[in-house]
Parts: C-alpha cells; structure tokens; sequence
C-alpha cells in the first residue's frame, strides 16, 4: 500500500451487544459513528482493514462544492460547516484548510456548461463565480498559456486523506465508541425480517440497528440479504510529489491535470474524469441500470477487459457465517494506478506551470470507487430491512461530503430529524429486494443462539 495514512489502534474486545454497529471505516462510516457515540448512543464500528485504508484514504482530498450535483449540495454545506470547525468534529484534526477550487475550461461548450450550473445553484448562495481569461490569469500566475476561463469557488477547500478518517474514528472513541481493526463483519443476522446480530471474524455482537458504509464492498454485503444494490466500481488514479516551494495554493482541476497543495508542500497530481472502468461480471447484470449513464458519456469512458475480471468472477457471492468470507479475504482493495493516466498528467501540468518542472514523485497509488447508475450516493434506510440503513455509492464525491453525510446517516438510525433533506438519496429509487435466503434470515445455532433485538430506538429506524 503505497498511500500514507494514520494507523488506529483496534480496541481489544468486541462486546457482545451494543445499540447499533456500523460496517466500513472509511469517511462516511467514521462520521456517523462519532455522531452516533455524541448522541449518547452505544455503537461499535467494524473495519476488515484498516480505518481509511480504501478511497477515503486515496482521494485528492478536495472539499468542493464547485460543479457538484444540486441534490448534494445542502450536505456538502452542512460538510463544510463541520470541516471548518474542529470542536464540531470533537477535536478531530482532518488538515482542513480553505483555499478555493477552481474548474479550468478552454472552450465556448465548457463555458456554457458551468453557467448552466451557476444558474441551477444560485439558491445555494456557493459563492462561486465564472472567471474570464484575464481574471484567471491574475489569480493563478506563471501559467504558460491563457485558457479560455474557470468556474471557481473561493470557499471551498481540502483536507488530508490520510489523517482525516482516522482522526475522526478517534474522536469517536474519546466519546465511547468501539473501534475494531482488521474485524471483518461477515453478515447480519436476520430475525423476523430485522437486524439482530452482526457476525464478525471475532465474534457475535447483538444489536439493535446497523449501519452500512461499506464503500465499494457494499454491493456484495449486501447480495445476502435480499438487497439488490445497483453499483459498480471504477479506479482512479493518484500520485504525490516532494515539497515544492513557490507552488499554487488554489486547488484546480484543468484538461488532463488537476491538482491540490497538501499539507507539508507537496502536492496530489492527477485528472479529473479519468477514471478506469473495468468490465467484470456485474457489468452485464447491472447493464439496464448503468445503460443511460454509458451512453451519455460514452466519449470519455475508459473500459478495460483484464484481471479483475476473472477475480470477480471467482469471488463467491453467498458464503455461510461460520466461515471465511470475501471480506477477509481482500482486507484492502489496492489496484495499480494507470502509469498512462499520471504520466500525461505530470506533463501537462509540467507544460501548464513551470514551477511543476523537475518535481520530484514520492508515490503513486490507485483507489476503487464505488459508483451509483445516477452518481448519487444511498443515504437511507435499506427496502425490506427496517433497522439497517445504507451510506453508500458515493461516486467520487465521498470524501468531502463526509461529514455530513455521517450526520446524515446517523440521524436516519436513530429517527430523528435530519440535518437535510434526505429524499434524493433514497435506496428505493432503484433498488430491487427479494426474499434473503434462509442461511441468512434465521440464525446460525452454531455462532449463536439469538432471538431478536434485545430493545428498540425510536421509530423510523
């Protein structure tokens, strides 16, 4: 694992019962387990590697309201709010600075595009504003052309990849939650249609509600269940430099570059929308649902027929609780990056700002995304199961959106009002359930001996 990240210790026990245990340690999962804990809510949270080890941890790191989808954006606001302020995220330090993002365009298409998007958002008073080419010039110099123009948003901003989960999933713990490493939740336990037990690698926890952040495993956990989940995975490509004195502090993305200043002077080097999708099973069972997404970017998709294929394929999609799942099997998706994709990345920023020329690259590393057929992610209560809800698919924009949507998540667990409107991220919008089987829905006399929730939280769990 080439990406630098802030190990969390594990806790050394699992207990044997707890209100509500959250599965996957990445942003989200981190999140809504200190908002749970802060809520006087006994939960434990499960991660089968390490906490922020998948693409919470490979991200670029931005915090961005510019461009993002007008559903997200309320969330992305409550994101910001809790970024910004330490003590929200109870002395969390996630590196958070602001310093403004910008979306670098060279042609008339472009143009109107994010002046489409200023139009949709203007409600949500983002601040962002469309520069022409001379103002871009004066706020980002020692460019070696002129482009055309930049929809930049100067309150936006970034924190650390590598620091930013694992701080949160500590601060979790400073207010009673359990934290458990390298403890794979192998499956729910069902009784009478509800959330009884999660069944770990360690053990058997009873409790009364879950929570799945699972990222890009999420589909597969939740095949079991009866939960057909519509999502798919892509790789993106990332890589990180030396110190570079003199460097833009205004995170940009801009064509075949995109970049952002980290905390020690250094910088995350990539381009935006050069994701690689891999063909895999999944690809042709979930084609009607991805098929109006493909066809309208079918320009810049990247396909590619390769391993991954033949991995997946092999993985099992039913496995008994007693025994070894997928889950630890793989403890870390880490995927090769695409050498073509930070090659010409690094030289066109090269070309783009000298002062990139004869930067030193300290590390490269790939990140699976887990992407939904609408690019939104589930923030909701799971069809058919009453007290699980889903945090997941969030499509590349995970990171930034993190916080909030773990206060989001955790207000579904509990009933209580949410911090935003929630409808557009609900499962039901394409979600299939059928009949879980019965491996699944009774449980196992081996592991446990389980008859149901030992109490209940309030209602619209």
């Amino acid at each position: 694992m080439s990406i630098e990240l802030q190990l969390v210790g594990s806790d050394p026990a699992l207990p044997q019962s707890t209100g509500i245990v959250v599965v996957g340690g990445g942003i989200i999962g981190t999140s809504a387990t200190l908002f749970l804990a802060r809520a006087g809510m006994r939960v434990v949270l499960c991660e089968k590697g390490e906490i922020g080890a998948e693409q919470s941890g490979r991200n670029w790191g931005w915090c961005r309201q510019t461009g993002r989808d007008p559903a997200e954006l309320p969330l992305m606001a409550e994101s910001l709010r809790l970024w910004r302020n330490k003590s929200a995220l109870s002395g969390a330090e996630t590196g958070f600075r602001t310093t403004g993002i910008m979306y670098i365009f060279d042609s008339e298409a472009e143009e109107e595009a994010h002046r489409s998007w200023l139009d949709k958002t203007e409600l949500y008073q983002t601040g962002a504003r469309l520069l022409d080419g001379a103002a871009l010039a004066r706020l980002w110099p020692g460019a070696t052309r002129q482009f055309r123009g930049a929809l930049y948003t100067p309150s936006d901003g970034g924190a650390e990849p590598s620091m930013a989960a694992p701080e949160i999933a500590e601060a979790a713990r400073r207010c009673g939650a359990v934290i458990m490493t390298n403890c794979a939740v192998r499956g729910l336990e069902l009784t009478n249609g509800m959330v009884a037990a999660a069944v770990t690698e360690r053990g058997v926890v009873r409790c009364d509600a879950a929570l799945l952040a699972g990222g890009a495993w999420s589909r597969l956990f939740c095949g079991p269940l009866g939960i057909d989940l519509p999502q798919l995975k892509v790789t993106g490509s990332v890589m990180r430099t030396a110190p570079l004195p003199g460097g833009p502090e205004i995170s940009a993305a801009g064509p075949k570059f995109g970049y952002r200043r980290m905390r020690d002077g250094g910088y995350v080097v990539s381009q935006a929308s050069a994701t690689i999708s891999d063909i895999v099973p999944d690809s042709f069972r979930l084609l009607l649902d991805y098929l109006p997404a493909w066809r309208a970017e079918w320009k810049r998709l990247r396909l590619r027929l390769g391993q991954r294929f033949i991995e997946e394929w092999r993985m099992p999609r039913r496995w008994r609780l007693d025994e070894r799942s997928p889950f630890e099997a793989t403890r870390i998706l880490d995927p090769a990056p695409s050498r073509s994709v930070l090659d010409e990345a690094r030289e066109t920023i090269m070309q783009v700002l000298p002062v990139f020329r004869g930067t030193r690259v300290t590390a490269r590393w790939g990140g699976v995304i887990d992407v939904t057929p609408d690019a939104l992610p589930i923030i909701s209560p799971a069809p058919g199961i009453a007290n699980l809800c889903l945090a997941t698919g969030f499509s590349g924009h995970g990171f930034g959106i993190g916080p909030g949507a773990g206060r989001l998540a955790a207000e579904l667990v509990l009933g209580l009002p949410t911090c935003v409107d929630a409808e557009r991220f609900a499962a039901t919008r394409f979600i299939r359930t059928r009949r879980p089987p019965v491996s699944q829905t009774e449980p196992l006399d081996q592991i446990s001996t389980l008859s149901g929730p030992s109490a209940k939280l309030r209602p619209g769990v």
